[in-house]
C-alpha cells in the first residue's frame, strides 16, 4: 500500500549537527545537513513537506526532530535509531564561506536503508529533493539513488549534488552523481560543483551537457553573482540581492527550497517541467532572495514566507 502523507515535497537525506568554529578557535553546535536545511526552508515557505531520513535517538537527534516539527515539516517518513548523531565540523573563513570535515562512521545519517523507504508514495507527493551527503554515504547513497530511479517518471525530482570529497572513492562518487542527475527533473548546482563534475567545460557548456541527458532545468548558483539557468532553449542569468554576509551556511539549501516553493505556489511541480522566460526569471529571483536572506544570518536559518513577500 502507498504511504499517504499530507505532503507535496519529500526531502531525502541527512540531518546532522554542525560544529562551527568561532574566531577564538572554539566551536558551537548548530543543526544542519543540506536536506535537513532544505526541508526546514520549504516548510517555512508554506510548502507541505516531509523529511525522509534517519535520525539518532540521542539529544542532538531529538533537537533535529523538534526543529523540523516546529517549522512545520512532517516526520511521518523519518526513522530513529540508537546510532549517535552525525557531526560536521565547519570552518568559516573571513568571507563567510565554510569548509567541512565530517564524523560519520557508525553515526545516524548514513544508516538510511532501503527498508526505511516506502514501497510507494501516495498521489499527494509531487516532488522529491535529494542531495549532499545523501549521495555520498552508504547505505544511504545507494538507497536514494535507487529511489530516484524508481520515482523518476512519477515525480519532479530536484538533485543538488553539493559535492563533498574525501568521503567516498571519487570515481564511484562521480559515477553515482552523474547517474542520479541524469534521472532528475532539476539539477541545482553551484559553480564549484560543476567545475569538479565537468572540469573541461565552461559553466554554460556543462549546463548544456546536463540538459542533453534529459534534465528539464539546470540552475547554477554563482554566490554573490546570482544564478544562471538553462531550460530547453532558454538561457537566463539573474543578479543576487546585495547583503552583508554573516556566513553562507545553508544558503544553497534555501535557494533550492525557494525554487521548489515558487514552482509549488504556481502549480508547476511536475516531471515534464515547462517554464516561459517570465516564469523562470521570477523563480530564480525568488530563490536568490531566499539565499541572500540566509547569508545575512549566522548558521542555516532559512527565511519564512512572509519575509520574502515583504522584501
Amino acid at each position: 500500500m502507498p504511504v499517504r502523507i499530507a505532503s507535496v515535497v519529500v526531502v531525502c537525506g541527512e540531518a546532522l549537527i554542525d560544529m562551527i568554529q568561532s574566531d577564538d578557535g572554539t566551536h558551537h553546535s548548530a543543526p544542519g545537513g543540506g536536506p535537513f536545511n532544505t526541508a526546514r526552508a520549504l516548510a517555512r515557505l508554506g510548502v507541505p513537506t516531509a523529511f525522509l531520513g534517519h535520525l539518532s535517538q540521542d539529544r542532538f537527534g531529538r533537537e533535529l526532530a523538534d526543529l523540523l516539527k516546529a517549522d512545520g515539516a512532517s516526520l511521518e517518513l523519518t526513522t530513529f535509531g540508537p546510532e549517535p548523531t552525525t557531526i560536521a565540523f565547519a570552518d568559516v573563513d573571513t568571507e563567510g564561506s565554510a569548509e567541512y570535515r565530517f564524523e560519520v562512521k557508525g553515526t545516524s545519517a548514513p544508516n538510511l536503508t532501503a527498508d526505511m523507504v516506502p514501497a510507494a508514495f501516495g498521489a499527494e507527493v509531487e516532488a522529491l529533493a535529494i542531495g549532499t551527503l545523501g549521495l555520498v554515504l552508504e547505505p544511504m547513497a545507494s538507497t536514494l539513488a535507487d529511489l530516484v530511479t524508481r520515482e523518476r517518471s512519477r515525480h519532479l525530482i530536484l538533485v543538488d549534488p553539493n559535492v563533498r570529497l574525501g568521503l567516498a572513492p571519487e570515481a564511484e562518487y562521480r559515477e553515482r552523481l552523474m547517474s542520479v542527475m541524469a534521472a532528475s527533473t532539476i539539477v541545482k548546482a553551484s559553480d564549484s560543483d560543476l567545475a569538479w563534475l565537468y572540469p573541461d567545460a565552461a559553466l554554460d557548456e556543462a549546463a548544456a551537457l546536463i540538459l542533453d541527458e534529459g534534465v528539464q532545468l539546470v540552475v547554477i548558483t554563482l554566490g554573490a553573482d546570482g544564478a544562471y539557468a538553462a531550460h530547453r532553449d532558454l538561457r537566463l542569468r539573474v543578479a543576487s540581492p546585495p547583503v552583508e554576509v554573516a556566513d553562507t551556511i545553508g544558503a544553497g539549501d534555501s535557494f533550492s527550497a525557494a525554487l521548489l516553493a515558487w514552482l509549488h505556489d504556481h502549480g508547476l511541480v511536475r516531471p515534464d517541467l515547462t517554464l516561459d522566460e517570465t516564469q523562470l526569471r521570477a523563480a530564480l529571483d525568488y530563490a536568490c532572495l531566499a539565499a541572500s536572506i540566509t547569508c545575512g544570518r549566522e548558521g542555516a536559518d532559512p527565511p519564512w514566507r512572509q519575509e520574502l513577500i515583504s522584501a
